[in-house]
């Protein structure tokens, strides 16, 4: 009895797409991705330089800035563990990076080849589900922080600056906050100066909203600053 020969377009079409993890192929290396480590202070990419590569933070802090034509550098926020990075060269218009992606503690990162990240998307669905998902959260935080420089006080901005890198909502217990994150860092996020940072700082720990304990830690209870109207 003779064996029909499956077809290519058969054979892809039985590819077993429901044992892909995600996790996985983000913690790992493979064809078009690689690990690679970055010291405190060093560039992952660089504002105008070619963009061709999409990355994701396994381990670190990761500051993303923008220069303006007239010198002033401003920090758009602060990405840790499971934040994506460089995802806007996804789209055929971006051909350079708009920003520059610098690791503010050792970090370890997986750097995977757009063509590679692009082909994974459309043929693994559950790694598009989790990216779409990822997209849309980082879309509703840039309208949060938008709405919140507009309406909310210097009090309440750096009060959620500081829950946003303590990963609240994320974990049952407050976790060490970056201790190299400077003040002026934090007042460039916060739109406001170093002084009025430090007031509040001041502030928030005669509260006991915050503390220092080997770097600084934030608590639940900071969120009644937010909330306070």
């Amino acid at each position: 009895m003779s064996s029909r020969r499956k077809s290519p377009a058969h054979r892809r079409a039985q590819k077993p797409g429901r044992n892909f993890d995600p996790q996985a192929f983000l913690t790992s290396v493979g064809i078009g991705r690689t690990v690679q480590n970055y010291k405190p202070r060093q560039a992952i990419f660089s504002q105008g330089e070619r963009a061709d590569t999409v990355f994701y933070i396994q381990q670190g802090t990761v500051r993303l800035s923008v220069l303006s034509k007239q010198g002033k550098e401003a920090t758009l926020a602060l990405l840790g563990p499971g934040d994506f990075l460089g995802e806007g060269c996804l789209a055929s218009d971006q051909p350079i990076w708009l920003s520059t992606a610098t690791a503010i503690t050792a970090s370890s990162i997986l750097r995977i080849e757009k063509k590679r990240m692009l082909n994974t998307l459309h043929e693994e669905h559950k790694l598009s589900d989790l990216f779409v998902a990822y997209i849309v959260e980082r879309h509703n935080r840039t309208q949060a922080d938008l709405v919140d420089q507009l309406f909310n006080s210097s009090e309440k901005r750096l009060a959620r600056a500081l829950l946003i890198l303590a990963r609240f909502g994320k974990e049952d217990a407050p976790e060490t906050v970056v201790p190299t994150v400077s003040q002026e860092t934090l007042a460039e996020m916060v739109g406001t100066t170093r002084s009025r940072v430090n007031f509040f700082m001041n502030k928030f720990r005669k509260l006991g909203f915050i503390h220092y304990n080997g770097g600084l830690q934030v608590h639940s209870s900071l969120l009644s600053v937010v909330l306070h109207e």
